[in-house]
Formats: C-alpha cells, structure tokens, sequence
C-alpha cells in the first residue's frame, strides 16, 4: 500500500531545524580519524559511531487526498528494510589540537579529525509504499511484519521502482551463485583429475612393479633349472670354479685349486677349520 506519513497522537521536533516535525528521529554522533596502517605504511580513514539514538512516535499511512481513504497504523516501522530518513541536520566539528597533541597522535598511530553529528528524519508528510502483513485489530488496520519471516519494507520508491529493484538484486544474487556454482564445479573438476592422475600413475607404478617382481621370480626359476648343478659343485670360497680339492685328514671337498694357494698360512680348511695336512687332487668323470 502506498500513502503519505501522518502522526497519531504528536510529533517529533528536530532539535536543529523549526517547524520540521516528524515521527522517526535518529540523531548520531561518529567520529572519524585518520589511523596509521603498520602493513602499508599509510593513513587510512577510520569512522566509529559513538553515540545513535533513534525515536519513534506512532504514525499511520493515509491516502494523499485528506477526505478519502481509511488510514493503516504502521508497526515496528524501525524493523523494515527500505527505510530511507532523510538527513535535515548535519555538522561537522573538526577537533582542536595542540603541537605536543600532534606529536602524541603520530606516535600512537591515531589522527583524531573530529566529531560529525547528524539528524534525520522521517518527516509528516511523505510518501511511503508499505509492503507487509495487514491484520485488523477492532477497528484498526494494522501494517506490521510478516510472520512468516517475509521482507517487510517501508520505502520512500512507489511499488514498482521497489519491485524492479528487488528484482534486479535478485538476478544478481543468482548470477552471483551461477558463477560460483561454475567456479566450485571447475576446481572440483580439476582436483578429480588431478586425483585421477595420481591413481592412474600409481596404478601403472604398482602394474611396473608386479611386472618386475614376476620376470625376477621367473628369472630365478630359469637360473635354479638350468644352474643348479653348477652351483652346487662350486667352490665355496670364489662360487665361480668347481670344487677340485679333498683335504686331508678332514676328508672336505669344498674348494678349488686357486683358492686353497690363496688360504693363508697354516692352512686350515674353510668348513670345519682342521688344519689341512695334505691336498688330493678330485677329478669328475
């Protein structure tokens, strides 16, 4: 619905302005100062609110012709989105500061500027559109929020400006969630093809490995076929030659001709440590 704004019972009075009444007062006290940045190494602007106070009155919305209409009490008007007060005071008071003032503030890292005061206002008499939830309550009806948790908006716009608006950060919204939803789908895309790499190559690393492990067992298999005789009538000493050396009085065989030459003084034989008095030459028929 869409009226001008009309008090019930009195008005609010601007405390700087005469004759601006009104139904919401918000006067605000910030401060703004100059704080140095440690990182960048400059002065950035810094503005704290350090005092608001906002006041209400009841009001109703009525129809802009006097004699029409029937008149709707809006509720909790501090509770809706859209609601625009305009700023009928404004001051700025710059702080006043001595040269040891000065020194101080650059130490600490703070530059006070001063204190900006504001008045705003919803003034008698302006058009708003209330989009909510309309109750009768005996004989008055009542503008109030939704209790669904629906938006509810009390703005300056007419109902068609505040659609289109709504409306247009609407389609932001899902652009914005589009495009997040395609930039979450393309990490995820690569991360499973990073990740599939990863398998694939310790799949082809585990493959090579089983290979290996199968021509070696293989290898041995043909060794052991084809070498075991010779292995078995090497020399224990070198593994290279044939056994060709009985030991006296131990009676082992276990060693070729080369290999004995080369045991050290006194020789003794490798397998039971005997001393080795004399050498019989073997000979395989």
């Amino acid at each position: 619905l869409s009226g001008v704004v009309r008090s019930v019972k009195e008005t609010l009075s601007s405390q700087f302005v005469e004759n601006c009444k009104g139904v919401v007062q918000r006067l605000t006290l910030q401060e703004h100062k100059m704080v140095w940045n440690r990182t960048t190494h400059l002065w950035n602007d810094y503005e704290k609110i350090i005092h608001q106070r906002t006041n209400t009155t009841p009001f109703d919305l009525v129809p802009p012709e006097e004699d029409v209409g029937v008149a709707v009490r809006v509720m909790k008007p501090l509770d809706a989105a859209e609601l625009s007060l305009e700023t009928v005071y404004e001051k700025f008071h710059p702080s006043v500061q001595s040269f040891t003032d000065v020194i101080g503030h650059y130490i600490s890292g703070e530059r006070p500027k001063g204190i900006q005061e504001t008045e705003q206002m919803l003034k008698v008499g302006t058009a708003l559109t209330g989009v909510g939830e309309l109750v009768l309550d005996n004989a008055t009806i009542k503008l109030q929020p939704p209790k669904q948790g629906m938006p509810y908006y009390l703005s300056s716009l007419d109902f068609h400006t505040l659609l289109q608006k709504q409306e247009s950060n609407v389609r932001f919204w899902k652009i914005l969630t589009v495009v997040f939803g395609f930039a979450t789908c393309a990490v995820l895309f690569f991360i499973l093809r990073k990740q599939y790499r990863h398998h694939r190559e310790r799949q082809h690393l585990r493959q090579m490995q089983d290979e290996f492990r199968q021509a070696q067992e293989r290898l041995l298999r043909e060794m052991n076929a084809e070498g075991g005789e010779m292995l078995k009538n090497a020399c224990v000493i070198c593994l290279s030659d044939t056994k060709s050396c009985v030991f006296l009085e131990c009676g082992h065989v276990c060693s070729c001709n080369d290999c004995y030459r080369a045991l050290p003084e006194p020789k003794r034989c490798p397998i039971c440590r005997q001393p080795i008095s004399r050498v019989v030459p073997l000979y395989n028929s």
